[in-house]
């Protein structure tokens, strides 16, 4: 079972524009032939603008299966030196880098391309000026001097005193810190003038498409709106009185449209792609990796990447609460059509890992050692499989969390026999699945008829460590599921 595609997506679903009209004649197999082959060997890009890389998929439209594959760290993010714990991320950097990735994709199958599908991280926001948005020369594009750098979803700069003070939703959704409008509305009363630069604004995967079709404006799904904050679900539209009232420049707001539905075509050849390839509009990283794995509606995804997720999908007469729940561990998302994913999502996932890292090679380089990230994060997984337990407790939620921002790390029950990095990695990778499922208790899955547990996304997949201990938490069975991932999970949209 994949998620439930409402009419108008089915009919862009459908849409063969792109592909030459067949020849019917006796007299003309040559051609009858090569239409034929054209069809046959047509395939979907899914693209995925994610937190730490960028990754592209080539999807075998006829046969559902993975052609070709490329993922690039973007390496793209900016320290902050502002003191306002801002997390930027430079979105020339972000565009490089998915060009890298794309031009290492096979060419003959670049040049059948049917359509194009593109995920990403949700929440952030970025803004550029219509008409000057990018650069396209060589065959692609690069980001072009009237375009800010990309404000992610782990930016903290909003306060909880500056959020208190914001008008409420007309939503089921809390705004926190790092959502779009949360961040717009920061700009207004700090840095009014750089709004002023700008026309457009949406999230980095809406950038793209915007880009690749030549947009004046941003075209974002529901997913993606509703990860903004100020947007109701339940109507399709943005609380437009109430951020009028607050004199917001609303001019800024993207125009919706369906998730599933095509926006545009690209309007240049790209690395191959030929012009005039249908793009649909951006959905959300976290909606895409679930459909890249979902197959019944008594599974539920475990999504453990830069951050980490727990969701399944609410029945189809599902209707979600009218006011926001901020201090609740779940909430429900968008999903497909009208349905909704209630999402344990945490802050704090794969992050936590990458931090642990950094700290204990930040001390080896003051200590005179020198050893990469990569082949400290193998040893430490190491020592972590032989150290098949601990009873050192982490709690690893060093970011807080959207419902609890002031309930930060901690350690209990540390002794002279569990500090090894065995013991240490072991406790945290257990910490990590812990914290989660204390945000989705296990009572909840069986409640909702859940029985199997799908694990997905980058940390999972090169960490038996977290499988071990995700395989621990459940009494529900546990299955992986290979090429699950937003990237396919985009492709396989634009090809349902």
């Amino acid at each position: 079972m994949r998620g439930p595609i409402n009419s108008s997506a089915d009919i862009c679903f459908s849409d063969r524009s792109s592909l030459p009209e067949p020849v019917v004649s006796c007299r003309d197999s040559t051609t009858s032939t090569t239409w034929y082959l054209a069809v046959m060997s047509a395939y979907i890009l899914g693209l995925d603008l994610g937190t730490t890389s960028i990754k592209a998929v080539l999807l075998e439209k006829q046969t559902r299966a993975v052609a070709a594959s490329q993922s690039l760290p973007s390496a793209s993010d900016i320290a902050d030196f502002s003191g306002i714990k801002a997390k930027e991320q430079d979105t020339g950097r972000i565009v490089d880098t998915l060009n890298r990735c794309i031009g290492l994709l096979p060419r003959d199958k670049l040049q059948n391309v049917a359509k194009i599908g593109v995920s990403g991280q949700m929440h952030g926001v970025l803004f550029w000026k219509a008409k000057s948005g990018c650069d396209w020369s060589n065959g692609n594009f690069i980001t072009a001097g009237h375009v800010s750098q990309l404000i992610t979803w782990q930016d903290g700069r909003c306060s909880n005193t500056f959020l208190s003070s914001l008008p409420k939703p007309d939503s089921h959704l809390s705004v926190s810190t790092g959502f779009g409008c949360a961040t717009i509305f920061w700009f207004m009363k700090h840095r009014p003038e750089f709004l002023k630069d700008f026309t457009v604004s949406g999230t980095i995967q809406d950038y793209v498409v915007a880009m690749l079709c030549g947009l004046d404006r941003c075209v974002m799904t529901p997913q993606n709106a509703a990860s903004w904050g100020f947007y109701n679900t339940s109507t399709s539209m943005w609380n437009v009185d109430i951020l009028n009232a607050t004199g917001f420049p609303l001019h800024l707001l993207p125009q919706c449209v369906p998730s599933g539905e095509l926006v545009g075509h690209t309007c240049h050849d790209w690395h191959g792609i030929p012009a005039g390839t249908p793009v649909g509009g951006a959905l959300g990283d976290l909606q895409c990796a679930v459909y890249s794995c979902l197959s019944a509606k008594t599974d539920a995804v475990f999504n453990i990447s830069t951050s980490a997720q727990l969701t399944f999908v609410m029945p189809a007469d599902f209707k979600p609460p009218d006011f926001p729940q901020p201090h609740s561990p779940t909430t429900f998302f968008p999903y497909f059509g009208c349905s909704y994913l209630v999402v344990a999502a945490s802050l704090n996932g794969g992050n936590v890992l990458a931090t642990f890292v950094q700290m204990l090679t930040g001390w080896m380089k003051e200590l005179g050692v020198e050893l990469s990230d990569q082949s400290l994060y193998e040893k430490m997984i190491q020592c972590a499989l032989n150290q098949e337990s601990s009873d050192l407790q982490v709690f690893p939620t060093i970011l807080g969390e959207r419902h609890a921002p002031f309930c930060l790390g901690q350690m209990n029950n540390i002794s002279t026999s569990n500090l090894s990095l065995g013991h240490v990695t072991r406790a945290v990778c257990r910490g990590i699945v812990d914290n989660i499922c204390a945000m989705m208790p296990a009572e909840h899955l069986r409640q909702a008829g859940i029985s199997r547990i799908v694990g997905s996304g980058s940390a999972i997949t090169r960490n038996e460590v977290l499988r071990q201990e995700v395989e621990r938490a459940f009494t529900q069975s546990v299955i992986y599921r290979q090429n699950a991932d937003s990237a396919v999970g985009v492709a396989l949209v634009f090809c349902d």
